[in-house]
């Protein structure tokens, strides 16, 4: 019991002077509790993002971050989507190629 006080005690002290420190600094009373600015650089995915800048994209870790799982679903989808829509692209392009009678192309 008395450990237990005596940690008490101590806890008390430390808020104590750590408030008061802050209120001597002109700071407000909980200045000092609020969310740490971030320090490191954006995340950032670019205008022309192909399905290999999905796979190398890594976020930081945080004490109350997202759930890992879902963010590499989340992203599985997103290389799906732009695999698909390449291929796509890709595919009409090929066939606007056709339609205006570029060089191996038998014209009817």
């Amino acid at each position: 019991m008395s450990f237990f006080l005596v940690f008490l005690a101590i806890v008390l002290i430390g808020a104590v002077l750590y408030l008061g420190a802050g209120i001597v600094r002109g700071r407000s009373i909980g200045a000092g509790l609020d969310d740490p600015v971030a320090n490191l650089p954006p995340v950032v995915l670019s205008s022309k993002a192909k399905p290999s800048d999905v796979d190398s994209l890594r976020f930081a870790l945080g004490l109350r971050g997202y759930r890992m799982d879902q963010v590499d679903q989340v992203l599985d989808d997103l290389r799906d989507q732009l695999q698909a829509k390449d291929r796509e692209i890709e595919r009409l392009n090929a066939l606007a190629r056709l339609e205006d009678g570029e060089p191996g192309r038998i014209k009817p």
